[in-house]
């Protein structure tokens, strides 16, 4: 019922409460370290792709836009059957989908081990079981679907040495989960926060993940985003 009647809002540009809004603070902004374990930069190799959940998708999608070495960052839905990959039925909650964004990037411009240093840092916060700020359910888990057998051994090579290093103020809930298939979102999805700025819940919610992502990694982030 919440996620129907929060959705509603968020489809119209506003807030039911200001109580209900968060910017990048809730996600605890973290200073984490470089992952121990890493992919070396590879010149000449065939993009790589990695689909990452962490909340509603529109924020996600639009932190990765700016992020150098990434090709494309596409919404979508992962973790549930063809039939029910839609923003109407995946709002449910029983889908078995997460809201998640396919991130396609060059390994020789940039690493893994950076793209997850980004989600872990300001795209979410790991911590938050089935819920991301105002948006509640399953659908809104934090999730990484792996392509290869080398980006899981590093996903959760890298959640071990964050939970080691005690950086988060409660434990890290972010699954690690093998990529069954990966449906992209309605169009309307695409680009949202780029076409939707002056969007409240944008602006409270998802605008202060990208400036965040400007100020702790100004080595990774481009101006121009990324489209689909």
């Amino acid at each position: 019922m919440f996620s129907k009647f929060l959705k509603s809002f968020k489809t119209l540009g506003v807030l039911p409460a200001a109580g209900l809004a968060c910017g990048i603070s809730c996600a605890q902004a973290a200073s984490l370290p470089d992952p121990l374990l890493d992919a070396p930069p590879t010149n000449g190799a065939k993009s790589q792709t990695i689909v990452l959940a962490g909340g509603c998708f529109w924020g996600v999608q639009a932190v990765f836009q700016h992020v150098k070495g990434v090709a494309e960052a596409v919404s979508g839905y992962a973790g549930g059957d063809a039939k029910t990959a839609s923003y109407e039925t995946v709002s449910s909650g029983g889908t078995g989908h997460a809201e998640a964004v396919q991130v396609t990037y060059d390994p020789a411009q940039v690493t893994l081990g950076k793209i997850l240093k980004v989600y872990f840092s300001v795209a979410h916060n790991p911590t938050e079981l089935n819920r991301q700020g105002p948006d509640r359910g399953a659908q809104y888990r934090s999730e990484i679907f792996f392509a290869t057998p080398e980006q899981e051994k590093i996903a959760k090579a890298y959640i071990d040495q964050l939970q080691k290093a005690g950086v988060f103020s409660g434990p890290i809930v972010t699954r690690v989960s093998s990529l069954p298939a990966f449906y992209r979102a309605e169009d309307y999805h695409q680009n949202y926060a780029a076409n939707n700025p002056r969007n409240p819940y944008i602006a409270l919610n998802d605008l202060p993940k990208v400036a965040d992502l400007k100020k702790q990694f100004p080595d990774l982030y481009v101006e121009r985003p990324q489209r689909p």
